[in-house]
């Protein structure tokens, strides 16, 4: 791919800082996350309930790796015991927005998926 003089990220080198961040959102607990959080904010329990097989740990570093990139805000309420939400920024919502459009791109090919793989096996 060609770089774009107007564009000063290329996520094809890799030096380039959005590497990383590309690998946050695409890694398999990262855009499943991001998905979880559009449309409203959730709670941790929440987010693990809805992202089936995700450990608590991979959650948490996942959290806290879009939270780094500046895709998701943690927002801790002042209650006993504490209430925290987890909830996209402005730049998380552009990115969601991409990540389900790609979900429902491959919802629409899975017909075609399943009866390649039934063939081939």
């Amino acid at each position: 791919m060609a770089e774009d003089p107007r564009r000063p990220f290329d996520v094809f080198s890799g030096a380039c800082p959005s590497r990383e961040v590309l690998e946050h959102v695409t890694s398999r607990w990262g855009s499943l996350t991001l998905a979880a959080l559009s449309p409203e904010p959730a709670r941790f329990g929440e987010l693990r309930r809805c992202v089936d097989g995700v450990s608590d740990k991979m959650l948490s570093q996942t959290l806290k790796a879009l939270e780094a990139d500046g895709l998701v805000e943690r927002h801790v309420k002042s209650t006993l015991p504490p209430h925290v939400d987890y909830r996209l920024t402005p730049n998380g919502e552009t990115v969601a927005a991409a990540v389900k459009e790609l979900i429902l791109a491959l919802y629409a090919v899975m017909p075609e998926v399943m009866e390649t793989k039934a063939q081939s096996a």
